[in-house]
């Protein structure tokens, strides 16, 4: 019995060291099965008899296309912008870069920043030398580590889709299988575990997407009020860029410079970015850790610790796995470890 046990932590330590590469991609692809599955189950019954090849591989198509179409669009407005910056550069390195208007506009540190920009930027020769340091090639290969570094995003990306149609295709029997291997190894306590993670998995997705959905509207309002230009698609993007760490604030910083680099008022774009930071510091420190605890049914201390905690230990991936961790440890804490007296009522 032993050396059956040993060799199969052998196999098992030698399975996780030949898949390293690949367990971040199997781990997004199995939270993504997990939290979409009821959504799944009701896609197939009505589209079709049930799960099914066909229905797993339009699922799996539909949730591609919500994950790649804020990236598209982000990348396509970098690219527009591409061509125009190429030519300004250019033009600075010949005749300086003049002060633009909306510096003069700018709510804090204006003059401050203007009088730099005349300094370093404004001068030829001042803007030629501060342009050496982005050469032709440094550009080329800061292009080609991007280029490399965005190729392997895009294989794991389609091996985390290719695993999660698998785990749809599939989901009834692996999951089965999973609770039965459970059920050997823990008894009654570890189907209860699992339930447990599975349903604290779910919750930590649906609050992941709500809140960001929320933030993404609620700072789109700003957007809207205060005039900036494409309105609506930096609200896409805030969206979609609130459920990374730190994304919205990028998103409308970018929205506020934007509003004032296009002739708009310096107090709307310290507007837009002052709102901004109320929503996110609003719902990502309260509403985000209380939402999750009360799906996950986790008190708000563990559900913010298994959160930032997460993020803080497994980057974007802890975001998930911290909440899970910490509804395992108090499933494993109520269940196996704390038993209250059962005493006999006196009758």
């Amino acid at each position: 019995m032993n050396a059956r046990v040993v060799l199969a932590l052998v196999l098992v330590a030698l399975a996780l060291w030949t898949a390293a590469g690949f367990l971040t991609a199997l781990i997004w692809a199995a939270i993504l099965a997990i939290a979409l599955w009821p959504l799944y189950v009701r896609f197939a019954q009505r589209f079709g008899a049930g799960p099914t090849t066909l229905t797993a591989l339009a699922f799996t198509l539909m949730v591609a296309l919500v994950l790649i179409a804020p990236m598209s669009l982000a990348i396509y407005q970098i690219a527009q912008q591409g061509e125009a910056l190429v030519s300004s550069l250019k033009k600075a390195g010949e005749s300086g870069i003049e002060v633009p208007d909306w510096l003069a506009r700018l709510p804090v540190a204006a003059e401050s920043i203007e009088q730099w920009w005349r300094t370093n930027l404004s001068d030829p020769k001042a803007a030629s030398e501060w342009l050496k340091t982005v050469s032709a090639d440094n550009a080329s290969d800061l292009f080609r580590t991007f280029g490399g570094q965005l190729l392997h995003r895009l294989f794991m990306m389609f091996f985390s889709l290719l695993a999660l149609f698998v785990l749809l295709r599939h989901g009834r029997l692996i999951a089965s299988r999973f609770l039965e291997t459970c059920d050997r190894l823990f008894g009654e306590a570890g189907e209860g575990l699992v339930a447990k993670m599975v349903a604290t998995t779910r919750g930590t997705v649906n609050g992941t997407v709500l809140v960001a959905v929320g933030e993404g509207l609620l700072i789109g309002v700003g957007y809207l009020v205060a005039g900036v230009p494409n309105a609506v698609v930096f609200t896409i993007l805030t969206a979609a860029f609130a459920m990374i760490p730190f994304g919205a604030w990028v998103a409308f910083s970018a929205a506020a410079l934007v509003l004032v680099s296009g002739g708009g008022s310096g107090l709307a774009a310290a507007g837009v970015f002052c709102w901004g930071s109320i929503v996110m510091l609003a719902g990502d420190h309260f509403v985000w850790p209380t939402l999750v605890g009360d799906s996950a049914r986790l008190p708000f201390l563990l559900a913010f610790v298994g959160i930032f905690g997460g993020l803080a230990a497994f980057g974007l991936l802890g975001l998930f796995l911290g909440p899970v961790i910490m509804a395992a440890l108090l499933t494993v804490w109520r269940e196996w470890v704390f038993r209250p007296d059962v005493r006999e009522q006196p009758g």
